[in-house]
């Protein structure tokens, strides 16, 4: 493929830039510039936004609300939202569970559910890591018995993001026991209001409440909820990881994370003169930016390619964007973080009062640790390097 931009390309990006511009709230816009998390009436409101421009679900086939565009204009979509400090729509629904219901579920599941996903009308989580099965997904032991019409859930899921905040989790269950363990799993659609359902924060290394404990005590599912075949769960999650590695990455993000480490480095002093005048912050800037770069020129390659496969069969060299993207993405907070210096010190949140503890200086600084600490996991999420690596080494290089 030509890695160049045409003109038509150029002028999409300036009609994107100029959306953004024009219509993100600004309170919304400031709140992600400054490196703090949008709440969930910010990503319902900004992600309304964008569904009643018809550019909620850019992926999505057309006839489902997506857009039709090529890779390149979604890369172009997705960079300049990230550098418009714009949140990226809510990726549970997005990127992850939406797609599994356009790819296997039926008809009347797509009617119903696709519309309301598209707009947040539902709030999903992701309930598939358990406390003994994380890398080793395949080991979930949450059991479902069909009863009837009814599934009968039963069984806790750990590290559950956003699960404080859903109304809904798309969630992997045990079905047949006696099967090989990847054989046995089903892919069910939960609604958390539902009696048995049980949520308890987990405060993370940044001291944030960003994921949870869900219990599931004799959850009644119908069987209706159920999406694609009984027991083939585990082709619909490995289909579903796929997507989830590809937005690992966020080249778009890491890419606005290093402007603003550059921009906030012409602020800060350091030996009569500016941290960005030191030798030693430049030659790491401009390391990172060559990365990005080649990261990016990879990421294009590798998309385009998915883009003329067939079938639902995912891509095993997503494996390598998934691997160097969370890398960078650590490797940019670090930067922010080396930035900040001595007023990194973390936002103190009471997540059970909402109440702050005001930072010791300015206010962009304040992120700077949690931000670093909490990403610390993006080269486990999604699938940990280790399993990427393993991915890569049977799948690519034949080892």
């Amino acid at each position: 493929m030509d890695l160049r931009y045409s003109p038509e390309e150029q002028e999409f990006r300036g009609e994107v830039r100029e959306f953004f511009r024009s219509v993100l709230p600004r309170e919304i816009r400031d709140k992600v510039a400054l490196g703090r998390l949008p709440s969930r009436d910010d990503i319902v409101r900004w992600q309304r936004i964008l569904n009643a421009r018809g550019w909620a679900v850019t992926q999505w086939a057309p006839e489902w609300g997506g857009t039709g565009w090529d890779t390149v204009r979604q890369y172009i979509f997705r960079e300049e939202m990230y550098l418009a400090d714009a949140p990226e729509p809510l990726s549970t629904n997005v990127t992850l569970v939406g797609p599994v219901v356009i790819a296997f579920g039926n008809e009347q599941q797509k009617r119903h559910f696709l519309p309301r996903i598209a707009n947040v009308d539902m709030f999903f989580c992701q309930g598939f890591s358990e406390p003994e099965a994380g890398s080793d997904l395949a080991a979930l032991r949450t059991r479902a018995v069909r009863d009837g019409d009814q599934y009968i859930v039963t069984g806790q899921k750990l590290w559950t993001s956003y699960a404080h905040q859903a109304d809904w989790m798309f969630c992997l269950v045990r079905t047949d026991e006696s099967a090989r363990k990847q054989d046995g799993i089903s892919y069910l659609l939960i609604d958390m209001a539902s009696k048995g359902v049980t949520v308890k924060p987990v405060m993370t290394l940044d001291g944030g409440h960003h994921v949870n404990e869900v219990f599931l005590n004799d959850v009644q599912v119908p069987v209706t909820n159920r999406i694609g075949e009984e027991n083939r769960g585990w082709h619909y999650a490995k289909f579903l990881l796929g997507n989830e590695r590809i937005l690992t990455g966020r080249i778009g993000l890491s890419k606005s994370r290093l402007r603003r480490a550059r921009d906030l480095a012409a602020r800060v002093p350091a030996g009569g003169s500016t941290l960005a005048a030191s030798h030693a912050f430049r030659e790491k800037a401009a390391a990172l930016e060559v990365e990005l770069k080649a990261l990016e020129i990879t990421t294009l390659r590798v998309l385009d390619e998915v883009r003329r496969q067939t079938g639902t069969a995912q891509d095993p060299k997503i494996s390598i964007l998934k691997i160097k993207g969370s890398e960078l993405a650590q490797a940019t907070a670090e930067l922010l973080l080396e930035v900040a210096g001595p007023h990194a010190l973390p936002r103190q949140e009471d997540w059970a009062s909402g109440a702050d503890v005001a930072c010791i200086g300015p206010e962009w600084a304040a992120t700077a640790a949690p931000n670093y600490l909490y990403l610390r996991a993006a080269t486990i999420f999604g699938g940990s390097s280790e399993i990427q690596r393993n991915i890569v080494a049977k799948n690519i290089l034949g080892i």
